[in-house]
């Protein structure tokens, strides 16, 4: 969960909400708690892997499942795309050049197309380099925190004069995007043990140390830099303020690592995802080719990288992100749809066994409010953005289906 977001957000939020930034995303994480507890029952209902595609499928039928799917690669792929941004960014805060212009499309192409050639050869080298960015990223984000947290006074904790947020919405929409991505873990929960006890225990959590830790960094950030929304500045002011040309050379080294790690991650699963809608006849078997010798879906590698490198070099971080979190909200909302059905046609087994709700449906229809309030907030062209990529990938899956007939 914890990629970009983290780099890029701090300027953004602070620019909008100021002293109040860090207790927005501290409330952010524990209204989407709600989403994460919906999302624990679902996964308990079911001893197969699949995640939100199973969950719309059973509840709906294959249409829902596979536009349950492609709105699924369409969330990771303009979250690729706009964190390739924050990574030319952090680059041209060392190095200027890197961070406009003709620099920043070199950066983007560069490890747009590093990442997808290395996985088209092959997928080892791959997962083991996430582990690795993780220990690198963490490190120096919480070395950050305990040279900062000195200068947090209390003034800076409980402002007096509280700014006024007038975009409170769109500046919602940006917060999400800090603690989506936990729907992950319940894509393989058939290969969880316990999941009724071990995936709500882990999903929350997680969204509470994610939005514990966004709620330090970003505290430091107003602590060290007290206009720093206004002049837009990153972590690596943060870290040159607190420890000279050493900190700010550190947390560049940190953002790259990060955001290296969650693009590697996400060229590792999501062309899985579109090569196993093509498997299923959702999308067509030219996403379900495999190479000869590397064993790889390459188009589904090839595809994914084309697309994300489009659209990083036509956007900004700001609306890329704003993007991502329309469609994780998407997802969100159809999978929280589906309880009510699941419950409803599960048997005595599958019912002794699952994680119950407290309070009904009282839960599920709080996530179903924010992340329809939310998903309100996002402007005309996101929602046209988000209306032709969904044309687009239905008209795949009826071709897919074409060519299933044909067969």
């Amino acid at each position: 969960m914890i990629g970009a977001g983290i780099f890029a957000l701090p300027a953004e939020v602070a620019a909008r909400a100021g002293a109040l930034s860090p207790w927005l995303f501290l409330a952010c994480g524990l209204l989407i708690i709600t989403v994460v507890l919906t999302y624990s029952e679902l996964a308990s209902y079911f001893r197969e892997s699949g995640g939100p595609v199973l969950y719309t499928t059973s509840a709906f039928g294959p249409l829902a499942g596979f536009s349950t799917g492609w709105v699924l690669f369409l969330s990771r792929m303009t979250a690729f795309a706009a964190n390739a941004n924050v990574m030319a960014i952090y680059l041209g805060a060392i190095w200027p050049w890197f961070g406009v212009g003709l620099g920043r499309t070199i950066v983007i192409i560069t490890v747009t197309a590093v990442l997808t050639y290395a996985n088209y050869r092959g997928v080892r080298d791959g997962v083991r380099t996430v582990g690795f960015f993780t220990i690198f990223k963490i490190a120096p984000l919480l070395l950050l925190i305990l040279l900062g947290l000195p200068y947090v006074g209390r003034d800076t904790l409980f402002p007096v004069d509280l700014p006024t947020v007038d975009d409170l919405g769109g500046t919602t929409l940006l917060l999400i995007y800090a603690f989506v991505g936990f729907e992950a873990a319940t894509i393989t929960a058939g290969e969880t043990a316990r999941p009724r006890h071990n995936l709500p225990r882990a999903l929350v959590t997680t969204i509470i140390g994610t939005g514990t830790l966004y709620f330090l960094i970003v505290l430091v950030y107003i602590a060290v830099l007290p206009a720093a929304g206004d002049s837009g500045a990153t972590l690596v002011d943060v870290g040159r303020e607190l420890a000279g040309p050493v900190g700010a050379m550190v947390i560049t080294a940190a953002a790259v690592f990060s955001i290296g790690g969650n693009l590697a991650s996400i060229m590792i699963t999501v062309p899985r995802l579109t090569f196993a809608l093509a498997k299923e006849r959702m999308l067509p078997q030219w996403f379900g080719a495999v190479h000869e010798k590397h064993a790889t879906p390459a188009n589904s590698i090839l595809f994914l990288g084309a697309v994300s490198l489009g659209f990083a070099l036509s956007g900004s971080f700001a609306w890329l992100a704003a993007a991502s979190s329309l469609t994780r909200l998407v997802v969100y909302v159809l999978c929280i749809g589906a309880l009510p059905v699941i419950r409803r046609r599960a048997d005595e087994e599958a019912r002794s066994r699952a994680f119950h709700l407290k309070g009904g449906y009282f839960i599920p229809a709080i996530a179903l409010g924010l992340c329809l309030w939310i998903a309100a907030q996002s402007t005309q062209r996101s929602w046209e953005v988000f209306g032709w990529l969904l044309v687009a990938g239905l008209a795949l899956y009826w071709l897919a289906r074409f060519q299933a007939r044909r067969a």
